[in-house]
């Protein structure tokens, strides 16, 4: 695949399943998207929206190893979107289209409301005018400048879920209460939900929930993922995850970078 060595790097993850040309500089994924994208379980006969898709990372591993019939990934920036669409592409993922969109719109070409079995998303972890800015830009509009916060991330969701469609997010554990009470408000009722910790005896730092459009009350509580053994050595169910993670250049990163 050509890319601008200069400007980009072509990243190999998974074991090698997967190959992904990112910016050099700028926003670029970690281990959180790979774990939403592990945790995201459409059916083969699902059509897929990945939001604020970034380069596409999350959309193209659920796309190989889920293999939803058709995988759609809208991103504000046109940049990543076009990424998106390069990744797709060596991927070999002809079902899978990125498109250059705001979530917020009220009518995007290609995503019609209420037309996917299964959304996708890792939205800005800060609370708009809060945490650290960037000062790159690209890294800007991903940790939330652009404008989109939670509320708009799950009322995309809630406007493109079909009736009884699904909807992952991974999340700060520390604001998952404006979480769920942001899904509850949208008709997006909580079904699974999982707490991510770097140890053991460590606070959670994330929150992984699927939740179901229109259903009842009620969900479970799966036992937490723990990442690390010790500083360095993966756990078991994380290494699996990652699937080889002496080979992947995330095995250092932890959190949104």
């Amino acid at each position: 695949m050509e890319f601008d060595s200069r400007t980009e790097t072509f990243d190999s993850i998974l074991n090698g399943a997967v190959w992904l040309v990112q910016p050099r500089a700028g926003y670029r994924f970690s281990l959180d998207a790979i774990l939403l994208a592990s945790f995201a379980h459409p059916r083969q006969r699902d059509r897929l929206l990945d939001l604020g898709a970034g380069c596409g990372v999350i959309a193209t591993i659920v796309a190989i190893t889920r293999r939803p019939r058709e995988v759609v990934a809208i991103e504000i920036q046109t940049d990543l979107a076009e990424l998106a669409r390069r990744n797709f592409a060596f991927n070999q993922l002809a079902h899978a289209t990125a498109i250059a969109a705001d979530l917020r719109a009220r009518k995007i070409a290609g995503a019609a409301p209420g037309s996917f079995d299964y959304v996708v998303a890792n939205p800005p972890y800060h609370a708009l005018r809060r945490g650290r800015e960037s000062p790159n830009a690209s890294r800007h509009v991903a940790r939330g400048a652009g404008g989109a916060s939670i509320r708009d991330f799950i009322a995309a969701a809630s406007r493109y879920a079909t009736g009884n469609g699904r909807v992952a997010m991974i999340f700060p554990a520390s604001r998952c209460a404006d979480l769920l009470v942001e899904l509850r408000a949208k008709s997006l009722e909580p079904k699974r939900l999982r707490f991510v910790q770097p140890y053991a005896e460590s606070p959670a730092t994330l929150i992984m929930v699927e939740a179901r459009k229109g259903a009842g009350v009620e969900g479970k509580v799966a036992p937490p993922l723990i990442v690390w053994q010790k500083p360095g050595v993966y756990t078991d169910e994380a290494r699996g995850i990652l699937d080889d993670a002496g080979a992947n250049p995330f095995a250092k990163v932890w959190g949104r970078v």
